[in-house]
C-alpha cells in the first residue's frame, strides 16, 4: 500500500458532543444549513484536540470555537 501524508484520526467523543451543540447552536441563531454539520466536527476535533485549523471561513470558526487557532489567507 502506497505511504500517504494523512492520517486519518476517530473522532473523539468530546469534540462530536461539541461540534453538536455548536452547529444547534449555529441553527438556533438562524445559519443556513448550506454550513453542514461536517465542517463543525471538524472545528471541534481541532480544538479538543489542540490542533491548528487552517480555513477561509476563521469567523464562523472563531464564533463558536473561541479556543481555537487559526491560521487564515489574508
Amino acid at each position: 500500500m502506497p505511504r500517504t501524508m494523512i492520517e486519518r484520526e476517530p473522532i473523539p467523543f468530546e469534540a462530536a458532543f461539541l461540534a453538536c451543540k455548536c452547529f444547534n447552536e449555529y441553527r438556533k441563531r438562524g445559519g443556513s444549513k448550506t454550513s453542514t454539520l461536517p465542517d463543525f466536527i471538524v472545528g471541534a476535533h481541532a480544538a479538543v484536540a489542540g490542533y491548528t485549523l487552517i480555513t477561509r471561513d476563521s469567523a464562523r470558526f472563531r464564533t463558536y470555537f473561541p479556543s481555537l487557532n487559526i491560521v487564515a489567507p489574508n
